[in-house]
């Protein structure tokens, strides 16, 4: 263990012992469900969770990671550096739509920033019960503003003496469990054990949870290990052991005290300490349980019981049956870890529900091995520590509930409509609303009604013309025959059929079955005997957009309040399609400037071959920021990536200044730290209210000498002509447009005969829910696995090697953000020298 590796290890150590106690600080000043603190990451623009209190770790992963720029409530408070109340789930719906969109349930929420530098370190969150008063009546807000403060000044403090990046978070959140949310009477004291030393640090709760007076506690590891479980210290110890060696045990640990009383032992390192780590530790007395007093033991029902972690605290032989094992071996263990099918979409979301929401949920399950059917109906009954869980066989589908599946077709959902579902609940709208946030071109759009309307009313045809010139053109089909509704396409406004009437009244149309809507238009050819359709206006603001046809398979009829739900429904398809339709010229614009901005060649040298890509993003406006360039300067040759912040015209407009000024400085050859520093100021001179990043290397092609300087970029990557692939470490700045004093130091180091440089922006790495780190090890080795030697020498031409390596970006369906790639080698002289 290294001097260096173990000072950093107690500065990690420390950074989250700041966090922790902020964090369950916070959850018992607001009354909270889940506390957790967000802290800057690395990399530029994004916002990490460092802890999280109060919730199970997995339930969360999809908000671990968030980008300062989305429309999200932690965001805006770090970025404003205001705090953000949402009292309720309406306001939340109201303010933050997409926010809404993952968490739809019945609760509050309070975002109060960190103060710190540029503009704070991050943002102290808590999950609460909603109520319906205003934000000044919200109780507990001053003692979360003073825990922050506190936070604020643990974390200037500890950047004071380590350095910004000692407070910054790299990978997964510290989950912790703290005593508040254990269930029922449970008693828990903390430890902290160090394995250098073999020295333990514990609580008053532990002391009196063992029955240890403060001067005669455990002083190490092994006498610890006796204290919590005389019959079996070589099991603590031992894992105590593997824990400071990274293998924490996957669940609790269930031991006996010397009365026989049933505890719990849970361990974990804080990650990235020292080599080994401290190893934080909670011993819990769990107490009876809710339903442990034989009551339910006699039910025939399954009952089981589980804290907010999610372990289980009590179950009973009905349900225990159902998980396949005794009750004993069940207990202190994860409910998804021993009840595997209660996992994954769309049950995630019915466990959030029960945490975070106080209203019981139901749902059904499939389990195919309960030996009495293929379904179990579900109910889960939120406590203040605890949610209570009953389960029965079932051969009856519920009408109201999705059941899981195979997606649709071209459907992203993993959900499918039961045939004769009744009409969907009036949350539906909302729902349809959210989701239509992210759509920004009318195949989105369109892609949206189908996952979300088809489901909630039972449907299974869909249809969506567009206008055009007073003629309506099919923009969108799913379920109807092949090649039907071709004769419809391009239909001007005076045919008399109900997916043009419908819009040129204004009214829409309900037909319970295929013989009603036979009668009233004589003639019509009809894809089906048997079915229902509704045809409905889509109307923006006054203004005709299309139409909108759903087809059911069986015969139904349409309430009031059906017809009144799909009527407001077709307002905010129309509304999102008008906006599509902005976008779609507007996308058109800002790829044609980005076009126009990127060089259509790269400058050449007799020595150096160089292959530049270029993908920009299939989201709408997700296009702009992204360029690369090769420039002559003096002797040699300059190199330049870059990445604006954000998307759209004004990144395009904001990339092409930059380039503009990187190529003025490169041609005056000046050194990198120049470049860099005078385009910076020139950014912030600007002012567009955009950030970028950048690397740029000037290479010397007779000698392979080269120097780089980096602001906020992506590491560049090295491939040897013998196929190692390293990334390389050079120094960097801030990124450009934030700091007018910003500095970029020079990186020197040589690039020889035939090795390969890679230059990239984060968009060909970086994949929502994974960590950047991975793709570009990812990168690393497919470039490692290029081939041989590019060039003249009969190997891989570069831009073949180009191509294989943007060749997953450009297959995907999806990009959601655009990709810059720029490869560079130098080629091996005739004489065999450089």
């Amino acid at each position: 263990m290294t001097g260096s590796g173990e000072h950093l290890g107690r500065a990690r150590e420390r950074l989250t012992a700041l966090l922790v106690d902020a964090s369950t600080g916070a959850l018992g000043a607001a009354g909270g469900h889940v506390a957790g603190v967000y802290l800057r990451a690395g990399s530029p623009g994004l916002l990490r969770l460092s802890t999280l209190v109060g919730l199970p770790g997995r339930l969360f992963r999809p908000w671990w990671r968030l980008h300062m720029d989305r429309p999200f409530p932690v965001a805006d408070a770090y970025r404003l550096g205001v705090r953000v109340v949402l009292p309720n789930a309406t306001e939340m719906v109201r303010r933050y739509p997409q926010f809404a969109a993952g968490l739809p349930f019945q609760f509050g929420s309070v975002y109060t920033p960190v103060p710190g530098t540029a503009p704070s370190f991050g943002v102290l969150t808590v999950l609460r019960p909603a109520v319906p008063d205003a934000e000044d009546e919200l109780p507990g807000l001053d003692h979360l503003g003073r825990l922050a403060e506190d936070l604020g000044a643990g974390l200037r403090a500890l950047a004071a003496e380590e350095g910004d990046a000692a407070v910054a978070w790299e990978g997964e959140p510290v989950c912790v469990r703290p005593p508040a949310t254990r269930a029922g009477s449970a008693r828990a004291g903390r430890f902290t054990w160090d394995p250098a030393t073999s020295a333990v640090y514990a609580d008053d709760r532990l002391h009196a949870l063992l029955g240890v007076a403060a001067e005669e506690f455990p002083a190490t590891g092994a006498e610890l290990a006796a204290a919590v479980t005389p019959g079996d210290a070589r099991q603590v110890l031992a894992a105590l052991r593997e824990t400071a060696a990274g293998r924490p045990p996957r669940s609790p640990l269930r031991v006996r005290a010397a009365d026989g009383a049933p505890r719990l032992l849970e361990l974990w390192p804080p990650p990235g300490g020292p080599d080994p780590p401290l190893v934080s530790g909670v011993v819990v007395d769990p107490g009876p349980g809710g339903a442990a007093d034989g009551v339910a033991d006699l039910l025939p029902q399954g009952v089981f019981c589980l804290d907010r972690s999610g372990v289980l605290r009590y179950v009973n032989p009905a349900a225990a049956r159902l998980a396949g094992r005794p009750p004993a071996e069940l207990l202190g263990r994860s409910v998804w870890e021993v009840m595997p099918w209660l996992s994954g979409p769309p049950y995630d979301d019915h466990w959030r529900s029960a945490l975070l929401a106080p209203d019981p949920v139901h749902f059904q399950v499939r389990h195919g091995d309960t030996g009495e059917g293929d379904w179990l109906a579900l109910s889960l009954h939120p406590g203040p520590g605890v949610v209570t869980a009953t389960v029965v066989p079932t051969r009856r589908i519920a009408p109201d509930v999705r059941l899981p599946g195979p997606p649709e077709p071209g459907a992203a959902g993993g959900a499918v409509p039961v045939a004769g579902v009744p009409a969907a609940p009036l949350y539906r709208p909302i729902a349809l609303a959210i989701a239509l946030t992210d759509a920004v071109t009318a195949r989105q759009v369109s892609a949206v009604v189908m996952q979300e309307l088809l489901p909630a009313f039972g449907g299974r045809r869909l249809a969506i013309y567009l206008l055009q010139d007073r003629h309506l053109y099919l923009a969108w089909e799913y379920g109807f025959p092949p090649g039907f509704l071709a004769p419809f396409d391009g239909v001007a406004l005076d045919a008399r059929i109900p997916g043009v009437e419908t819009l040129t009244t204004g009214r829409p149309l309900f037909f319970e079955s295929m013989r009603k809507l036979a009668d009233t238009y004589p003639g019509l050819a009809l894809d089906a005997d048997v079915g229902a359709r509704a045809f409905l206006p889509l109307i923006a603001s006054g203004r005709p957009v299309g139409s909108c046809i759903l087809g059911f398979d069986v015969e139904r009829g349409f309430t009031t309040e059906e017809r009144t739900v799909l009527t407001a429904l077709g307002g905010l398809i129309a509304h999102a399609m008008e906006k599509a339709q902005r976008y779609d010229t507007e996308a058109a614009l800002a790829r044609g400037l980005q076009q126009a901005l990127l060089p259509r060649r790269l400058s050449a040298h007799p020595q150096v071959e160089t292959a530049g890509r270029y993908l920009p993003g299939t989201q709408g406006m997700d296009v702009g920021g992204d360029w690369y360039d090769v420039v002559g300067a003096g002797s040699g040759l300059a190199l330049v990536i870059g990445d604006v912040q954000g998307h759209g015209v004004q990144a395009a407009a904001t990339m092409g200044q930059l380039r503009s000024a990187v190529r003025a400085f490169a041609l005056g050859d000046r050194p990198p730290d120049e470049v860099l520093s005078g385009t910076n100021h020139l950014l912030i001179d600007l002012d567009p209210g955009q950030f970028a990043s950048c690397c740029y290397l000037r290479l010397d092609p007779a000698t392979g000498a080269a120097q780089v300087a980096r602001a906020g970029h992506p590491q560049p990557l090295l491939r040897a002509p013998d196929g190692r692939t390293r990334v390389l470490d050079i120094a960097g700045g801030v990124v450009l447009g934030v700091d007018p004093r910003a500095r970029y130091p020079v990186t020197e180091l040589e690039l020889e005969p035939d090795a390969i440089l890679a230059l990239y922006t984060d968009g060909l790495v970086e994949r929502p829910g994974a960590d950047i780190d991975d793709g570009i090890t990812a990168l690393a080795t497919a470039l490692a696995g290029a081939g041989a030697a590019p060039g003249r020498h009969g190997g891989r031409s570069l831009a073949g090697v180009a191509d294989r390596l943007t060749a997953t970006a450009r297959r995907a369906a999806d990009r959601p953000d655009d990709v810059a790639l720029l490869l560079a080698t130098r080629r091996r002289a005739s004489g065999g020298g450089p």
